[in-house]
């Protein structure tokens, strides 16, 4: 018989106190439900009188945004705790800590990050975080390289594809990604003022092609464990801190999903600025995101690079074939930061830079500038060689 059962706050902090590592048995400890996700619980475990904190965070059998009629596995926590396990070992700087895990109970427990915000929060509320941009460029370096086969052994990578195969998670992703934005399907969120937008994006016939593309990259390259979702929200920052959490879409796909995940998100900030900001500063932070786009992608593949230099496989050490691979990771990117603009404006998932904004004129003009960037970036992958022609055409949608 499962062992599973879904916690309330009575649960998760007798939980906390025998697997956190941190409190005493008889320290005063008191619960909080701060999930504002969809698909988990997450409890934040404070001791009163000190400044110690933990989380617990469950997956529910089902998408809690939804309910009972949309079920998950429970099987994506073992992932999401596994993956973060293994990209803590590369790059434990920038990963959340896995302090425990309980695969039967769906159940982590984590490090409290209470002292940071979520990237997204603040770059919406216009807080500079000049660190953040380089530590994220470097988390993707060190996960995605040392779990790719410049770095692992064949036959350990093999196995790992195989402990790391994450059907439910990934076919949501399939479907929110790549699917449902192109067409006219029930679980797409559409502002009624953008709507003829996207009539015409279901119509494009070229788009959706190049949209198959990439979801035959997603479904068929297995160059790396992702962590399935670099989102703002999905970061913590601070003046001096980055890591990364909420790993359950993790699996082994392509680079550029990951890359391009980060990118678009930064984007999509981008696009939102002029309903959040006045004139002078919201170009100031379109600006700003630019820069932060470039050094991520610069940090990225110069430490991509740096750690290849080192591979053992004397094929792809081949003169010139590093380059290829990070120029193919570098399209790839773009491809799917513009399937990133397009799902976070016209599919289920919204992201708060765009439906934030108060003004529904603002909000509506934004939205079709990420609709018009996404379609671009997906479409002119192949043709922005540089950064430079990257730069040019996001200077066209400022």
């Amino acid at each position: 018989m499962s062992r599973y059962r879904i916690f309330n706050t009575q649960d998760a902090i007798e939980y906390a106190r025998e697997f956190g590592r941190c409190f005493s048995s008889d320290s005063r400890l008191s619960a909080e439900e701060i999930g504002d996700g969809n698909l988990n619980l997450v409890f934040k475990i404070h001791e009163e009188g000190t400044d110690r904190r933990l989380i617990v965070k469950q997956a529910l059998p089902y998408v809690r945004c939804v309910g009972e009629s949309w079920p998950l596995t429970l099987d994506r926590a073992r992932i999401e705790a596994e993956v973060l396990l293994r990209h803590g070992e590369f790059c434990p700087e920038h990963t959340v800590a896995v302090l425990h895990h309980d695969a039967e109970l769906a159940i982590m427990v984590l490090e409290d990050l209470s002292h940071c915000q979520v990237w997204r929060a603040g770059l919406i509320a216009g807080k500079a975080y000049p660190k953040a941009t380089a530590q994220l460029g470097e988390y993707l370096a060190q996960t995605l390289y040392h779990t790719s086969d410049f770095h692992q052994p064949s036959q350990d990578k093999k196995a790992d594809v195989a402990r790391f195969i994450n059907p439910e998670m990934c076919e949501i992703t399939e479907d929110v990604f790549f699917t449902d934005p192109y067409r006219d399907h029930e679980r797409n969120n559409i502002n009624p003022d953008i709507r003829a937008d996207a009539e015409r994006l279901w119509a494009d016939r070229p788009l959706k092609a190049r949209v198959a593309s990439l979801k035959h990259a997603f479904l068929t390259r297995a160059e790396a464990l992702l962590h399935g979702d670099v989102h703002s929200g999905s970061i913590f920052v601070d003046e001096d801190t980055l890591k990364v959490f909420d790993a359950e879409f993790g699996y082994y796909g392509p680079m550029g999903f990951d890359v391009g995940s980060a990118i678009g998100n930064l984007l999509l900030n981008f696009c939102g600025q002029p309903g959040l900001q006045t004139p002078e500063q919201a170009s100031a932070a379109q600006d700003a995101r630019i820069q932060d786009v470039l050094i991520l992608w610069q940090t990225f593949s110069r430490r991509f690079a740096a750690l290849a230099a080192g591979n053992r496989d004397q094929a792809l050490a081949e003169p010139g074939y590093l380059d290829a691979f990070l120029g193919q990771v570098w399209r790839d990117s773009l491809g799917f930061a513009g399937t990133e603009l397009v799902r976070r404006t016209i599919g289920i998932a919204h992201v708060a830079d765009l439906d934030g904004i108060a003004d529904a004129a603002a909000r509506a003009r934004c939205q079709r500038t990420a609709l018009a960037l996404g379609r671009d970036l997906i479409l002119s992958a192949d043709a922005l060689h540089d950064s430079g022609a990257l730069v040019n055409l996001l200077t066209s949608y400022r």
